[in-house]
């Protein structure tokens, strides 16, 4: 099987690793990943990337001569894709821009003229409804009408892909898994007495943005409310506009002192931290305040550090806003979004019953390596992969 994939997101190698794991997990199977030449990603991360050829047995990222360097949907590609396309000859195309996605429906295209007789496939986070006005309309149609199969990163996705019409195959899995090699449990007594955690404080944890939406206000009310009795700790970690706010809140709640902050932690020192947690919240907020040219809205599409926790043995509590339940599924707890006292009752009773706790961080663990590492999302991946070849052959 001949697998090609295209994507931005592939221009870090860390991120590779699940087509990676795919490539060996039968004899036959090669991966192609294509990435853009140059991009500029923005944000914090805002100078260009130039990317570079690499190889590892059957998996090969291989840079293409691209049009624009920092819009996912006005991704595209040069002539070169066209020798690419002619030399790999695929049996799979997976372009991970969205369904609108013109790198989507140029791929489709030259699997057309090219009689590859390839099986087209995209992936998508969106959650939420949205219009569309014409050309763009036009080119989403172009797109779900040649589409064998989808992939979303979220069950919020699915349902939206069915509103707008399209009846085919589709799965739901994120985009990329949990590196269990790097997220596991491991005790950090040296950092806990550098931060200053004591070892009989429960923490309760946050990693993330620290924005409105992401519901920190309402973790903040929810903590500042616990009974007195057994200490506790409130470790957040990321940065944001929400800084001062969420100081200004713990002051006058009287809990600055419980407050420990961390800001620009590397990525590989993140599971540490997590280790130092007894809980981790993710108690985002869905809203109406975010824009754009097609919808308003925002809900959480997944929540990735749901799943790092998960492989730390870490048990977690997050609001039902978009994909978090679905996440979760019956290893953790769920409370409404906003509800600070019904977040509050959860933290409650994972510090009253500990042996609770550790029976969900062993649930939580249990799923995180059967549906979330690298290695089960390549297995997902090849059995849809598998399960739409043998539609063609039928």
């Amino acid at each position: 099987m001949k697998i090609l994939v295209a994507s931005h997101t592939y221009i870090v190698d860390l991120n590779c690793e699940k087509f990676k794991t795919l490539a060996s997990l039968e004899p036959g199977i090669e991966v192609t990943v294509v990435v853009p030449k140059k991009w500029r990603p923005g944000g914090v991360q805002n100078k260009l990337i130039e990317t570079r050829y690499w190889q590892d047995d059957s998996f090969r990222v291989v840079p293409m001569s691209n049009f624009s360097q920092n819009n996912q949907g006005m991704l595209c590609f040069g002539a070169d894709l066209v020798s690419l396309m002619k030399e790999f000859r695929p049996d799979i195309i997976q372009v991970e821009q969205g369904a609108k996605a013109i790198a989507y429906a140029q791929m489709i295209t030259l699997n057309r003229l090219l009689k590859l007789n390839a099986k087209n496939l995209f992936f998508t986070w969106w959650n939420l409804p949205y219009r569309l006005k014409f050309p763009i309309s036009a080119l989403e149609a172009y797109n779900l009408r040649h589409s064998h199969g989808i992939v979303s990163g979220n069950q919020d996705g699915v349902d939206v892909l069915r509103q707008r019409g399209y009846n085919g195959e589709m799965r739901v899995m994120p985009q990329l898994g949990v590196d269990e090699s790097l997220f596991r449990p491991q005790a950090q007594p040296e950092l806990a007495a550098q931060i200053g955690i004591q070892p009989q404080e429960f923490v309760i944890g946050f990693v993330g943005r620290f924005v409105e939406e992401k519901g920190l206000l309402t973790l903040c009310e929810a903590v500042a409310g616990l009974a007195a009795g057994k200490p506790w700790k409130l470790l957040l970690l990321g940065r944001g506009e929400l800084k001062e706010p969420l100081m200004a809140k713990a002051k006058q709640a009287g809990i600055s002192d419980r407050l420990i902050l961390i800001e620009s932690v590397p990525h590989a020192d993140v599971p540490r931290y997590i280790n130092l947690m007894n809980v981790l919240v993710l108690p985002s907020q869905s809203t109406e305040k975010f824009k754009t040219l097609t919808s308003a809205g925002w809900k959480e599409q997944f929540g990735h550090v749901l799943i790092e926790a998960m492989a730390c043995q870490v048990p977690v509590i997050g609001s039902d806003s978009g994909e978090i339940p679905h996440v979760i599924g019956n290893t953790g707890m769920v409370f409404p979004e906003g509800n600070a006292e019904a977040l509050r009752d959860c933290l409650a009773q994972l510090m009253s019953q500990p042996e609770r706790a550790i029976a969900l961080s062993k649930q939580a663990y249990s799923r995180a390596m059967a549906c979330y590492t690298n290695r089960a999302l390549a297995r997902q991946q090849l059995d849809f992969y598998q399960h739409l070849l043998r539609g063609k052959d039928e």
